[in-house]
């Protein structure tokens, strides 16, 4: 991790970590949900879920606190690089591969939390295996944030917390509605401007004639904070 990131960290937060080749590496992003669970009152007697948990570094912080986490990905290498991580920390955590948006029915949680693919792509629909698997999500960036939007209600408990992180490029007001129109009540709760990354530096061209990005060196991070209404 760079010092930016080890900045936005909490000094809980898991330093040590190990990411197979393909596995995202924590990111300002995962500094500013890390940040934003810490504020969440957490136990022995509660429930977390992870959506997309690449390292495990969220889902080792939640357990750290005492609650019983579950962590799910789509990626083997993820799943493998957080079981790996789970252990080094000594950190009990049930880590399923399994699509981050498929919900079975069968539990609910008090904290669900998510660091979703969100970068916008030329491509419509998500890539079915490499690394980009891990943040492209469609023309808007927000083929899987809709999901989570959609699934959130069913997933949580009646008091439950959703925590989810993604840039103001695939539009935060979206993101705030369709969890309104859920069941949920959503709002921002931190945020912050980083550099573009390679992958936006990459499609800066792109991402202009899409009209989502302008001449903009910076883009913004937000937390979304949801409970039922």
């Amino acid at each position: 991790m760079d010092e930016a990131v080890l900045e936005a960290l909490p000094p809980t937060a898991p330093m040590r970590l190990l990411a197979l080749p393909g596995v995202y590496r924590p990111q300002h992003d995962t500094g500013l949900l890390a940040r934003a669970l810490c504020r969440e009152t957490m136990g022995p007697g509660s429930d977390v879920l992870e959506l997309g948990t690449g390292t495990g570094a969220l889902a080792i912080l939640a357990a750290r606190s005492g609650a019983r986490v579950t962590a799910v990905d789509i990626s083997r290498r993820a799943v493998i690089t957080a079981r790996v991580n789970a252990r080094l920390a000594r950190e009990r955590i049930e880590v399923r591969r399994r699509d981050l948006t498929a919900y079975n029915g069968n539990r609910t949680y008090d904290v669900v939390i998510s660091n979703p693919p969100y970068v916008p792509s030329p491509s419509a629909r998500p890539p079915k295996n490499g690394a980009a698997r891990a943040w492209d999500a469609g023309y808007d960036g927000r083929v899987i944030v809709d999901r989570i939007c959609d699934i959130a209600p069913l997933v949580l408990r009646p008091t439950g917390t959703l925590l989810m992180v993604h840039s103001g490029l695939c539009d935060t007001e979206a993101t705030l509605l369709r969890l309104a129109r859920a069941g949920l009540r959503g709002e921002v709760v931190d945020r912050a401007l980083v550099p573009l990354g390679r992958v936006l530096t990459s499609r800066r061209d792109w991402l202009r004639r899409q009209g989502i990005l302008g001449d903009e060196k910076h883009e913004e991070l937000v937390v979304i904070r949801a409970e039922h209404i």
